[in-house]
């Protein structure tokens, strides 16, 4: 049998170049699951997810636990500490054991005042984007429609109308 060929002719997948970069960042600030911070929603849940984003995981000197930073706004922070167990046993049950002792609430990122200014959406507040003009719905849905699969046609159809949108601003 002759040896097999590489069918990527080349090209390497944008996830195994990005991930030891990840990997990295994410190890700075002392997340050994980089997952905690890439589905921070499926781990907290979505109502706490939307008031919290995980900060830093510190850890102590004699290493009997580590402490999880979570920054919030002023408002929300009764919140979010009233949830701090339930929230420790859900991102324990991430890394498989107890490696979170303590969760801690803050209001400022551990890096400064400028890096911990996180724009939290409150309750079902989504971007601000403007309308898009039905004129231009229109031409981008006119545009895509020699596409025959339809999954594909409606998200050509959606990135042509942002596209539309952003250079019509």
């Amino acid at each position: 049998m002759p040896p097999r060929r590489a069918s990527t002719k080349g090209f390497t997948r944008t996830s195994s170049l990005l991930t030891q970069r990840i990997r990295t960042a994410s190890e700075s600030r002392g997340f050994a699951q980089s997952r905690l911070l890439t589905h921070w929603s499926e781990v907290a849940g979505e109502e706490m997810a939307r008031i919290s984003r995980p900060v830093e995981v510190s850890y102590g000197r004699g290493g009997l636990g580590a402490t999880l930073t979570l920054l919030t706004t002023g408002a929300n922070a009764p919140m979010l500490e009233m949830e701090k167990e339930k929230l420790r046993a859900r991102v324990n049950a991430v890394y498989g054991y107890n490696a979170i002792a303590r969760v801690r609430v803050t209001q400022t990122a551990a890096t400064g005042f400028a890096e911990g200014q996180v724009d939290f959406m409150l309750g079902d507040a989504k971007s601000k984007t403007a309308p898009i003009d039905p004129a231009l719905r229109q031409k981008a849905a006119d545009t895509v429609q020699p596409v025959a699969d339809e999954g594909l046609r409606s998200a050509l159809a959606l990135l042509g109308e942002n596209i539309l949108n952003k250079t019509n601003r």
